[in-house]
Formats: structure tokens, C-alpha cells, sequence
């Protein structure tokens, strides 16, 4: 969702829309849009905090609404005030709450519940990632169908930094000269991570490669360690922190495969990332995944490892495979520009008024 902010403001911008990004105390603290782009109104809650953010949404932001003169409230993360001035446009990235219940537990999930459905309910337009969210909005929640627009996310086409040196990034993240498979994504449960490595385990020694995950820890991440361990994978497995974008970006230009297993996503940008970078990706055959992912990768079942094996062992080995989806790859990401975003995010904004 941070991307996403981050991504969209610039062109929606150009469009000529008088913007104003609400931003809460930690955003404004860090480098982004809302400082160089657009003016910047200051909604005084930390968003670590789920109980401010609640609190912001709902009590800061209609105010500040009212007082700039709004004429349409655009809320990015599936949520939205119930009050207040101006007409009312809510992104809805996914209903993992309700689809992935585990995937948000304790007062989020209940606040996640209340707040969803009511932000839907309120708001003139609702703007889905996927055709696979807006059919879940529309069968969980009761949407009209006709309510929802569904304006798919984009990758960005700025110089990206340089990558970090191979040889430097592999000795220094202890990669020796193996052979990387790379998953970029949340260590949560959806991401069914737990799943990948049962299907490293399910891969030869002698065909194995060395699965890297990067990202930030999470209290999931304990978790897959041990199952590593059980699975005797402590040597095939490279668990890593978050990494600066040289590093991040030097992982994609070694990586010989992306794999991506999640058993449920709103969107699934990491695939159209890993694309954008020329590496060939297998990913999960689950909700909107494949529509993400097109033709230019090899989809597999991601509640079997031993799919996910097959699927892994074939990218490796096959590599008139792999250069061909390397190829399409490429080509079929110039479909998702953020300029398209923007454009039909406006056009949303002029359906809603």
C-alpha cells in the first residue's frame, strides 16, 4: 500500500487533479511525494499504532477534508472515515481478513471486519486491484458490481539504483556460488512460504538451489526457521533482513529464478517486479495471480509442494524455458504503467462526482 501511495500521487498529479496527500506522522518524517509533488496536510497519529490509525481516519481526516475544501476523499488502504464532507473513493486491495482469516488476527481482524464492509458501503466508487477482489468485494460484501472499478497497480519505469556487485553481495549475504531462487514477500501465512520450503526439501540435494528471502522479520519468520531446520534445508535456506534497494536490486540481477507461492493476493506486484527485471518467475495458479501474471510465467498449485518442486525444477533446468519467459516477461509488463493507473483512477473520481 506504500508503494502504492508512492507510485500514484506523481501522475495523478500531472493529470492537472489539485491534490493533497493526508499523511500521518511517520510518512511525513520520510522521503516521498507528499514533500516535493503535492501539498502535504499532517493527520497527528502514528500509524504503528492501529488504534491512532483508526482514530486519524476517522476523526483527523474528515475535518481536514472539510477545511481544504475536498471534493472527493480518496482512502488508499481499504478503509475510509463514515463521516464527513466530499464524496467518498476507497482503493479495496483485498479481503484477506476474511478470505485468509489467520492473516489478520485479534483487534485488527475485528476492526478489519467493522471497517471494510462500512468504508464499501459509504463510499461512491470502490476501486479494486483485481477482477479476482472486486468478485470477492461483491460476493462477501454485497457490492453492485456496477460500484466497482477495478484499476490495476503499475510498475514503475524511473532509473532504478544501481545493483550491488554480484561477487560483493554473494560473499557478503553468504550466497557462495550457488545457484539463488529468490522470494520476495511478506513472512506472514498467506504468503505460504512454509509451503515453499517443504517443496525445496521435495528438490534433490544435488538440484537444490539456494532459496533467499528477504524482507523485513516478522514473528512468522520463527516459525520457518524451525521448519528449515526440521527439514534439514539450514544450509539451503539464506533468511535476510531488509536490504537496502542496491542490495535488493543486485539479489534480482543474480537470481537465476523468482518464485512467488501465496495462496491469496489482491494483486500480486512482486511478480510484475521480478518481471520488470528480467528474471523468469513461478508463481502461485490462486485468485488474482495468474491475471496478473499472464502468460509470461509458470503457474503452479501452491497447496502441493511437490507442484511447486516441479514447477521450480523445470524454470532451472529448461532454459530455452526460462529465456522465453524472461522474454515475455519483459513485454508483458509494459502493460501496467502507473500513468494508466492514474488516468483511470481520475476517470473513477469524475464517475463518483
Amino acid at each position: 500500500m506504500e508503494t502504492y501511495a508512492r507510485e500514484l500521487i506523481p501522475p495523478l498529479a500531472a493529470l492537472g487533479v489539485r491534490l493533497t496527500a493526508l499523511v500521518n506522522r511517520e510518512a511525513a518524517a520520510a522521503d516521498g511525494p507528499w514533500h516535493d509533488v503535492v501539498p502535504m496536510e499532517l493527520v497527528p497519529v502514528r500509524a504503528r499504532n492501529r488504534i491512532e490509525w483508526v482514530r486519524g481516519e476517522q476523526q483527523h481526516v474528515p475535518r481536514i477534508a472539510a477545511r481544504i475544501g475536498a471534493d472527493v476523499v480518496h482512502s488508499l488502504a481499504s478503509t475510509a472515515p463514515v463521516w464527513g464532507r466530499g464524496v467518498r473513493v476507497t482503493t479495496v486491495h483485498d479481503l484477506q481478513y476474511l478470505v485468509v482469516p489467520d492473516a489478520h488476527a485479534g483487534l485488527r481482524g475485528l476492526g478489519m471486519r467493522a471497517l471494510v464492509p462500512a468504508a464499501v458501503r459509504r463510499s461512491a466508487r470502490v476501486l479494486a486491484d483485481s477482477h479476482a477482489t472486486k468478485d470477492d468485494i461483491v460476493a462477501h460484501l454485497g457490492a453492485p458490481p456496477g460500484k466497482i472499478d477495478v484499476i490495476q497497480l503499475g510498475v514503475s519505469d524511473r532509473p532504478r539504483v544501481t545493483p550491488a556487485p554480484e561477487r560483493e553481495l554473494r560473499a557478503r549475504l553468504g550466497l557462495g556460488e550457488r545457484r539463488v531462487l529468490l522470494a520476495v514477500s511478506g513472512k506472514r501465512p498467506p504468503k505460504n512460504l512454509m509451503g515453499l520450503l517443504d517443496a525445496l526439501a521435495a528438490i534433490p540435494p544435488e538440484r537444490r538451489p539456494l532459496l533467499v528471502i528477504p524482507g523485513y522479520a516478522t514473528p512468522h519468520e520463527a516459525e520457518l526457521r524451525t521448519r528449515a531446520a526440521a527439514l534439514r534445508l539450514t544450509a539451503d535456506t539464506v533468511f535476510i533482513g531488509w536490504l537496502p534497494a542496491a542490495d535488493l536490486e543486485g539479489l534480482y540481477a543474480l537470481a537465476a529464478a523468482f518464485v512467488f507461492p501465496s495462496l491469496y493476493e489482491g494483486f500480486g506486484l512482486p511478480v510484475l517486479e521480478a518481471m520488470s527485471r528480467g528474471v523468469p518467475v513461478a508463481c502461485s495458479d490462486r485468485s488474482s495471480v495468474p491475471e496478473v501474471a499472464g502468460d509470461a510465467a509458470l503457474l503452479f498449485d501452491p497447496t502441493d509442494p511437490r507442484a511447486i518442486a516441479g514447477a521450480v525444477e523445470r524454470l532451472l533446468a529448461d532454459e530455452r524455458l526460462a529465456a522465453g519467459l524472461r522474454a515475455r516477461g519483459l513485454e508483458h509488463v509494459k502493460r501496467f504503467t502507473w500513468e494508466r493507473t492514474a488516468r483511470e483512477t481520475l476517470a473513477a473520481y469524475n464517475r463518483a462526482l
